[in-house]
């Protein structure tokens, strides 16, 4: 029905195993799959079944999901043939890769290893590989047709394993030894099957491996609660430790930002913004984060009782909003639940987290470099990955830009005279008619008192498109209304909340 993972024929169509080996290894280390992984699945996946191409594919009717209603979707329509069976044309390329693509076996090695292959193309046009002077007790046989033994085929992919020197030193040993090939795919395919559920205590029933899997991003249980008293004790801390209120948001967030409802991976459970890759990353910001995590470590290790480093990083950001609201008029309490563990170093898998580096944030108006995506494009992406609803982006991005949590200080988009307090400043200047907005950059634009033509602040276009969509410009109208002050606090810290716990299963 279309292409898996990468294209059969080659990158762009083109065969060249040596580059679609690259293209293979770049696409599963996405999926967080190591080389030996990588060559058992496909192995794995390559030892049973067939590709189906056997026939013209020029002649076969509309893609099943642009076809008419009355052809529901059962596939593609062959006009001339019966269309299923001997004549079925998918994928394009026609074959098995086995001898016996009906059984579980390594004979996949013994084939690709043990033989050399041509490239031919399929009878419906797609390039393939056949294996020259293959033993007739070698062929499979047809699916469908009793007695006819054919070729089998490799795809450029499968060549990639066999030329690609790493590839081929893991497909020799699983030749080798096949119950260490068995185990490697196994766990593998628990892997990638099991993948989006997230970390193992999302998991139910009686077979859930009692295995701790690095890949399941494991976090420490913690044995401690907070009485609320300890908790106001512990928020005067943080507020009176040196550290800046911009500080203790913006370490919160980018803790927090990591999180993707995708495959519930991130987040601030674990804390491991504290580790390697994280602590290094450009967007975390460095030098501000490693003096954050010294004040809080010194704080932690002068406690009575015992409080993680992600409770602390978490409960800091907290303190800061509550203290920014109350200075601006507003009382409120920022709800905070205790029992975030502290993940170490063993059970972080270095690598699958490089995945996960934020390049753009469009909450902290971040951008790495330049991309072709424009940048409120990028934030609907993060936005989605958090999940995060309209309403929830707009009132973060409005109460952010007032706090100051810009990357690097920056003051695009802080429409306020009055930053660092958590008031609905933003929603009103963005929406006030007194003003103009006009181009001064990439990505950046003045905007302009219309009277006096003096600019009074510099926005991007994540501010802007605020103001300029239809139904966002609709909630920040909502938001800068004067009897909406404490609503858009209210609404932020709910959203922030939400950040906050988005990886707290054991608060769903």
């Amino acid at each position: 029905m279309g292409l898996i993972y990468v294209n059969p024929e080659g990158v762009d169509g083109i065969p060249n195993p040596l580059k679609t080996a690259q293209d293979v290894r770049t696409t599963f280390k996405r999926m967080a799959m190591n080389d030996e992984e990588t060559v058992a699945l496909t192995a794995g996946g390559h030892t049973v079944g067939k590709t189906h191409g056997n026939g013209d594919a020029s002649i076969l009717g509309a893609n099943p999901e642009g076809a008419d209603v009355h052809e529901q979707g059962f596939g593609w329509m062959n006009p001339t043939r019966k269309g299923n069976a001997e004549d079925t044309v998918t994928s394009g390329l026609e074959g098995a890769w086995t001898t016996t693509p009906d059984k579980w076996n390594h004979t996949y090695f013994h084939l690709l290893l043990n033989h050399d292959w041509e490239s031919k193309k399929s009878p419906a046009g797609a390039w393939l590989y056949e294996p020259i002077n293959i033993k007739e007790e070698d062929k499979p046989f047809d699916a469908h047709i009793p007695g006819v033994r054919r070729n089998p085929i490799m795809t450029d992919a499968d060549m990639g394993i066999k030329m690609d020197p790493e590839y081929r030193k893991i497909a020799e040993r699983f030749h080798k030894d096949q119950k260490y090939f068995e185990d490697v795919f196994a766990r593998a395919w628990f892997k990638l099957t099991h993948r989006d559920l997230g970390p193992k205590s999302r998991y139910l029933g009686a077979d859930v491996p009692r295995e701790d899997l690095i890949w399941q991003d494991p976090i420490p249980s913690v044995d401690y609660k907070l009485s609320d008293t300890e908790i106001e004790s512990l928020k005067e801390k943080l507020l009176n430790s040196g550290l800046t209120r911009t500080e203790l948001i913006n370490t919160a967030w980018d803790s927090a930002r990591t999180f993707r409802c995708s495959d519930y991976r991130g987040g601030a459970n674990g804390s491991r913004i504290r580790l390697a890759p994280q602590k290094d990353w450009e967007g975390n910001e460095p030098k501000r984060l490693e003096k954050v995590l010294n004040t809080l470590a010194e704080i932690q290790a002068g406690l009575s009782t015992k409080v993680s480093i992600a409770d602390l990083i978490v409960l800091g950001g907290s303190a800061a909003i509550e203290k920014a609201a109350h200075d601006a008029g507003v009382n409120i309490k920022v709800p905070f639940h205790a029992g975030r563990g502290d993940a170490t170093a063993e059970m972080t898998d270095v690598e699958s987290f490089e995945g996960l580096e934020p390049i753009h944030d469009g909450y902290r108006n971040w951008l790495k470099k330049d991309y072709a995506v424009n940048p409120e494009e990028l934030l609907l992406d993060r936005t989605q990955l958090m999940g995060l609803t309209a309403p929830e982006m707009t009132v973060l991005i409005g109460g952010m830009r007032v706090l100051g949590t810009n990357q690097g200080g920056t003051k695009h988009g802080v429409l306020t005279d009055r930053e660092g307090l958590l008031t609905n400043d933003f929603f009103v200047n963005l929406t006030d008619m007194k003003y103009s907005w006009k181009p001064s950059g990439e990505n950046l634009y003045n905007i302009v008192d219309r009277k006096t033509g003096q600019t009074k602040w510099t926005a991007t276009r994540v501010d802007l498109v605020l103001g300029s969509n239809s139904i966002l410009r609709a909630y920040s109208e909502v938001y800068a209304q004067d009897d909406n002050r404490e609503k858009f606090v209210k609404d932020f810290v709910k959203a922030w909340v939400k950040v906050m716990n988005a990886d707290r299963y054991d608060l769903k």
